[in-house]
């Protein structure tokens, strides 16, 4: 009997009959983070990290859950789990499911590159590990966060200079946050959106430094927001609720952004190349640290990369999932 297995409800533990981050409803869940494409509603029983469960609790309302804290070890049935973190997004967790010497690592979402605001990404050793591949090709690679910013301090200013609003779509769970607490508040006045304002809240509560904002609200004096920069969800982009900003200037922070032709197609200014998942380089440096024999290759770009695996020695295989890529 494998340790974990791929089933039509998600990755399942046999010995504990549990499963992680699973995409149908089960009685038992372990969830790495709480994007929707891992969190989901309808389990008999949860467990997460202390620092998720918030931010959890407050997308799914009245559930039964359990938090633990990064590296420490539960038993079920035998079966040892300890989460780490992932580095994706505030109590995103890599879960180590370990029995009789044989060791698997679920990464759930992850990214490499420490971002000020998350806990950083820890790299577990294993026998087999289960890896996203969401950018899993070699034209993604990204540059330090540092210089994505000083591009975004750059166009925001000359917006302000011009007497416009920066307007900066950027996931209401995570992103957002990532860029609120790397942005120079010198340049001018920074209002979010209410959605990101609610996770703004949560977050400050536990603990999480992000400086203050506004939240923009119908009584915003409009004369308050020339040259400001509005942080909202891509959702929010050409909807009726951008349609009421005059002399605005748009910009989205994405991954994806770092193609050619993605900002035509997502209908705005600016691209700005900022992801919380792993580019090309910081996938293989990952596995590569897990000293992993077994890689199951997971959403994204699954049968080119597991290729690429193979191609380096390891015995990789893709696996068909129901994670998305809610947040890129």
């Amino acid at each position: 009997m494998a340790l974990l297995e791929f089933t039509p409800n998600g990755i399942w533990c046999p010995e504990a009959d549990v499963y992680i981050d699973p995409w149908k409803p089960v009685p038992k869940a372990l969830v790495t983070h709480g994007h929707s494409d891992h969190a989901r509603p309808g389990h008999g029983h949860y467990l997460c990290t202390e620092a998720a469960a918030p931010v959890i609790r407050h997308r799914l309302g009245a559930i039964r859950a359990q938090t633990i804290r990064f590296g420490e070890e539960r038993t079920i049935n035998g079966v040892q789990f300890t989460f780490f973190p992932a580095g994706h997004i505030p109590g995103s967790a890599q879960i180590r499911v370990s029995r009789k010497g044989e060791t698997w690592v679920v990464s759930g979402d992850y990214k490499v590159e420490p971002d000020r605001l998350s806990e950083a990404f820890e790299p577990i050793r294993c026998h087999t590990f289960i890896t996203e591949s969401t950018f899993g090709l070699p034209v993604y690679r990204w540059q330090p966060q540092e210089a994505v910013f000083e591009e975004i301090a750059g166009w925001w200013r000359n917006n302000r200079a011009e007497g416009k609003i920066s307007l900066l779509s950027a996931y209401a769970l995570g992103k957002a946050q990532r860029i609120i607490r790397n942005l120079d508040f010198s340049i001018g006045p920074v209002y979010v959106h209410g959605a990101v304002d609610v996770v703004n809240r949560i977050l400050h509560r536990q603990g999480f430094e992000l400086p203050p904002t506004g939240a923009f609200t119908d009584d915003t004096p409009r004369q308050a927001l020339e040259g400001s920069l509005i942080i909202a969800p891509p959702a929010a982009l050409n909807s009726a609720w951008t349609r009421r900003f005059k002399n605005l200037s748009t910009a989205t922070a994405s991954g994806w952004m770092n193609i050619r032709g993605a900002r035509r197609r997502r209908s705005v200014d600016r691209g700005f190349a900022l992801s919380d998942h792993a580019d090309w380089d910081g996938l293989n440096r990952a596995i590569r640290a897990t000293g992993a024999e077994q890689v199951f290759v997971t959403h994204g770009y699954t049968a080119i990369f597991a290729q690429w695996l193979r191609e380096q020695g390891l015995d990789a295989k893709e696996v068909r999932t129901e994670f998305g890529e809610e947040e890129v």
